[in-house]
């Protein structure tokens, strides 16, 4: 229990120096105030004890849409492993999607997924973009 207490204290600290932080259901998602490559932006979740947002559903798809407020973010989902076999960070295969008509379109060359607008976008995985991490506050 001493541990699990002085892990999110540990948490809070970082939250501060990251930018906007929000709770749905059992996770906390922090949004960030700079712009980074998705394999940065993933070190950098990482760094926090989390990792890049899992999207399940529309209301967490609505959560990201307002977190990001008008800017592209990376998502935790990429075909970079196998082309066109799209998965999430933690392993998970993509069961619903949010893809904008047309997309995914970047073949080998876009391999990381920015959310902008509701939705997704596949981008060149070095482009600069804000991110959004997830941790389970339960876990």
């Amino acid at each position: 229990m001493k541990q699990r207490e002085q892990e999110n204290n540990d948490l809070w600290k970082n939250l501060h120096e990251v930018g906007g932080c929000f709770y749905y259901q059992s996770s906390l998602y922090i949004i960030s105030l700079e712009k980074k490559s998705w394999a940065e932006s993933r070190q950098d979740c990482k760094a926090r004890g989390a990792d890049l947002i899992t999207i399940n559903n529309s209301e967490e798809q609505g959560l990201v849409t307002k977190m990001s407020d008008g800017s592209f973010a990376w998502i935790g989902l990429t075909d970079s492993d196998l082309e066109g076999r799209w998965k999430w960070v933690d392993g998970s295969r993509l069961e619903s999607d949010f893809w904008r008509s047309g997309e995914p379109n970047g073949h080998k060359g876009e391999n990381c997924v920015v959310s902008y607008a509701s939705q997704w976008y596949d981008y060149p995985c070095n482009n600069a973009f804000k991110w959004i991490c997830e941790k389970n506050i339960f876990k």
